[in-house]
Parts: C-alpha cells; sequence; structure tokens
C-alpha cells in the first residue's frame, strides 16, 4: 500500500531542517515500483523528491545508492556530461528510512525511444562512455566493491552453476554460456568504473539528449560491458549508433565487448530465474522459464549472436585505417604494367620506389639491374694435382732415379695444401728432380725472396734452363690455388 504524499512530506522536513513545504504529489513510476515517491515543491530549495522503500531489498538498494552518490565529489561530477543525484537528508520511518533527494528534470524513455534518433542515441552512448572514464581510485576510497577481469569471470560461472542447480535452466543456453565462461579471450578486458545496474530507466533524457542519469546503488569497478547489455536489446534505428559512439568516444574498449555484453544480458534472465526460486515465487519463476525458453528458439534459429568470436573481432572502418597506418610500407614499383615481368629488380626489398622514375632513361636503365653473372663451373670439385696434369706429367721423376722414385704421380687434397719441398742437392744432383707446388707457386706469382732466388742460382750452375723445369703458367698456377676450397 503506498504511503501517503502528506506523510512522506512531513518526513522530509524532518531530513532536512528548516524546509518549508508548498506542495507535495505522487511521483512514482508505476505500481509494481520498489519505492513510493513524492515530489516536493519546497520555497528555498526548489523541486526535491522523498523516497521510501517498500522492501527489504529495496532499502538495501536506498542505502547502497546513498553510500554511492556520496562518492561523487564535485570534482568526479565535472566530469560528466549529465547530472547526478545528492542525497540531502534522511529520517527513519518504522523499520526503514526515507531519504530526501535534490529533483532533476528530465523524462524518461524506454530503450526502443532511447535509440530512435540518433542525436539521442550518440548522447547516450557517449554518456555510458563518460562514466567509464572516470578515475577508479574514487570508487576505492569510498570503500565499494572491484573485481578484476578473473574475478568477474568467475562470478558469471557461479551464476551459471546457481541456475542449473535448479533444472530449469536448459541445456542448450547451459551450453551456450559454460563455452562462453570458457573462452579466455572473452574475459580479457580492463576494469573500469561502471554503475553496474544501468538500464534504460536509469537515463532522464531532456530534447535529445541525457539530462541526468539515476540509480547507483551497484557503483563498483567491474566489467564495461555490464553498462551494455540493455543496449543490444534495443529495436530503435539507430542502436548501433550509440554503440558505435560509446567505442569512439572509451579508447580503451575491448574487441570482444559486444560479446560479454550479450552474455550479461542472457544472464538476466537467469538472475530473474534465481530470484524467483529464491522467494519462492511461482509466477515468478514460470515468467522465466518462459523467457528462457523463447531465447532457446532465437538461438536455434541463428537470430541470436554468438558469445564466442572464434574468427576474431571485426574491424571497422577506423580500426582498418588504424592497422593500416601501423604497417610497414613494401611498395611495389610504380610501374605501367605491374603484371609484366621485371628482370633484376628485387621485389623482396623494402624501399621507396618513389624516387624512380621508370620512364626516365637518364635515372632507370633496365640492363643495370641485370643479375651479375657467376661461373661456377668446378666449384666444389677436387683437381687431379694442384698445378694441372700437365704439371703433375712434368714433375715425375724417371722410374728408378733417386731416392723418391717411389713417391705417388699427384698428392692428395690434403697433401696439396703443404706440398713436399725437394732438397736443394737433389735439384743439383739429378736435375731431373723438381720442386713441389708451393715452390712453382712462388716463382709463378713472382715472389723474389731468398729462397726462390736461390734455386734459380743453382739452376743456371748446373746449365738447366728455368723453362724445362716443367713449371705451370703462372696465370694457371694462381687461379688453381684460389679455386681450391680445401686451401681456405
Amino acid at each position: 500500500m503506498a504511503r501517503p504524499p502528506l506523510t512522506l512530506a512531513a518526513l522530509a522536513t524532518a531530513a532536512v531542517p528548516g524546509l518549508e513545504v508548498r506542495a507535495a504529489r505522487p511521483h512514482t513510476r508505476g505500481a509494481g515500483g520498489g519505492f513510493d515517491a513524492v515530489r516536493l515543491d519546497t520555497a528555498d530549495h526548489g523541486a526535491l523528491i522523498v523516497r521510501a522503500p517498500r522492501s527489504e531489498t529495496a532499502e538495501a538498494e536506498q542505502s547502497a545508492d546513498a553510500v554511492a552518490l556520496r562518492a561523487f565529489t564535485p570534482g568526479i561530477r565535472s566530469r560528466l556530461p549529465f547530472d547526478v543525484p545528492s542525497a540531502l537528508g534522511q529520517a527513519p520511518l518504522a523499520q526503514t528510512r526515507v531519504l530526501v533527494y535534490d529533483f532533476l528534470p528530465g523524462a524518461g524513455r524506454t530503450a526502443d525511444e532511447l535509440t530512435e534518433t540518433e542525436a539521442l542515441a550518440v548522447s547516450v552512448g557517449r554518456a555510458i562512455a563518460a562514466v567509464h572514464a572516470l578515475p577508479p581510485s574514487f570508487v576505492a576510497d569510498a570503500g565499494l566493491p572491484r573485481a578484476t577481469a578473473e574475478e568477474t569471470r568467475a562470478r558469471a560461472s557461479a551464476l551459471l552453476r546457481r541456475a542449473q542447480s535448479t533444472g530449469k535452466l536448459p541445456v542448450a543456453l547451459a551450453n551456450r554460456w559454460e563455452r562462453a565462461v570458457d573462452d579466455d579471450a572473452l574475459w580479457r578486458f580492463k576494469p573500469t568504473v561502471v554503475n553496474g545496474a544501468l538500464t534504460a530507466d536509469s537515463f532522464l533524457v531532456e530534447g535529445d539528449h541525457v539530462s541526468a542519469v539515476i540509480g547507483w546503488h551497484a557503483l563498483q569497478v567491474g566489467d564495461p560491458a555490464v553498462d551494455l547489455h540493455w543496449m543490444l536489446t534495443s529495436r530503435g534505428s539507430f542502436a548501433e549508433a550509440a554503440l558505435s559512439a560509446y567505442t569512439l568516444a572509451d579508447e580503451g574498449a575491448d574487441a570482444l565487448m559486444a560479446q560479454r555484453a550479450l552474455l550479461w544480458g542472457e544472464l538476466e534472465l537467469a538472475r530473474w530465474l534465481l530470484h524467483g526460486v529464491d522467494r519462492r515465487d511461482a509466477e515468478i519463476v514460470a515468467d522465466a522459464v518462459d523467457l528462457l525458453d523463447s531465447l532457446v528458439d532465437e538461438v536455434h534459429a541463428d537470430r541470436s549472436e554468438p558469445l564466442r568470436a572464434d574468427t576474431g573481432p571485426v574491424l571497422g572502418v577506423d580500426a582498418v585505417e588504424d592497422l593500416l597506418d601501423r604497417t610497414p610500407r613494401t611498395a611495389a614499383p610504380a610501374h605501367e604494367d605491374r603484371t609484366a615481368p621485371r628482370d633484376g629488380l628485387l621485389l623482396t626489398d623494402s624501399y621507396d620506389f618513389s624516387d624512380v622514375d621508370f620512364d626516365d632513361p637518364d635515372t632507370y636503365r633496365a640492363e643495370d639491374s641485370r643479375p651479375i653473372p657467376l661461373d661456377l663451373d668446378g666449384w666444389g670439385e677436387e683437381p687431379e694435382n694442384e698445378d694441372g696434369p700437365d704439371a703433375a706429367a712434368a714433375a715425375a721423376p724417371p722410374a728408378g732415379t733417386g731416392a723418391d722414385a717411389t713417391a705417388p704421380d699427384a698428392p692428395s687434397p690434403s697433401s696439396s695444401a703443404a706440398p713436399a719441398r725437394t732438397t736443394d742437392g737433389d735439384a743439383r744432383s739429378g736435375g731431373d728432380e723438381r720442386d713441389a707446388s708451393r715452390e712453382r707457386a712462388d716463382q709463378a706469382s713472382g715472389d723474389a725472396d731468398g729462397e726462390t732466388a736461390g734455386h734459380a742460382a743453382d739452376d743456371a750452375a748446373a746449365g738447366t734452363p728455368t723453362a724445362a723445369r716443367g713449371a705451370t703458367p703462372p696465370t694457371q698456377t694462381g687461379l688453381t690455388e684460389r679455386s681450391d676450397p680445401s686451401a681456405g
């Protein structure tokens, strides 16, 4: 039974000393509300609202609302593009109490009406973004709740388990919600200041903008998606504009916020079911079951969006442009025919072709870009002899001559790196013994060290021409030595 307006007006004078009431009239929106509310016209405080809770639940909500409103200091209020009510005083009433607030002008709107025009929808999105941009410290200073992303996830899981325990939650929804709760990517978000209980009834509207937001009993630091779920059920023509305005105003919005908001909206049905079970109200339970069954039909008919983004979030135009701006430039040549082959151009190089004029022969010639031919014939093969077959034949001593007659005809790869040296005495006495590859290389390269000069003098004394020594031509010797991989 609603309390008479004059009774609440009398209590208001007790809550606010010196208050002079001139008129009082009911201000309750509907018979199903949790409060009796009366608007007061006063002589010195303008218009005021006095509220009295009708139930213990409403009383707890009003007490939490009063605590939250005290946390809104003038500095915090100046950051918001709308008004927030202030509690001016309280007075006892039987087992509860009444609170007096300043009256905030504005009319209530349904969710569809809030997104019916673009201007109002944008104002709603920006209003929510402003709340989420508030510094979390003022919530902590007031001793209000704070939850991390993992704690928020645990609460959603606990709510799901409680709903399953009633035996009235459809299996299809239980599986859908459980997959969403188990999706790690869905719960990677930065907690922000949230209203926590935001619905269409929280907004007061003047013209095409939000003038005030009421109902702050669930103020906390938590998941910003909690304040958006009601928007996804709106059927206004500019519902997407409201969400876009929020995203543009809140640079920290995560890509999967919409999916989480949809999950919170669906979990509201589970809360309604548990409310009916806790109160043992068969009518509320039946209503919740009907709503859950309707949601199952929506899911099976693919009329409800998925709660998981397995293929990744869909990027908007602004997000794509930002991604392109942050991508290193690897432009292709600005050639007339982009499909024609361009010999010699390294298309994998990352440099700017804009400085090259492909039509100007003075700055670009195709032949200058052609690859340099490399002769790799014989690369990696083991030579028969370091100085070639002719040198091996010339260096071989006659059969049975000298102490080295049994030496191999050609050196192995290892012996070519450090060839054996013959003595000066053997060269002078035999005349047919020849120096190893190292001496011939020194002679061919023109190395006039003392040892080579000594060999030349001995040959002259013995009457042996230098050409008869069987030395390999210098160019061939030098090339052979440099081409041998084992020689380093």
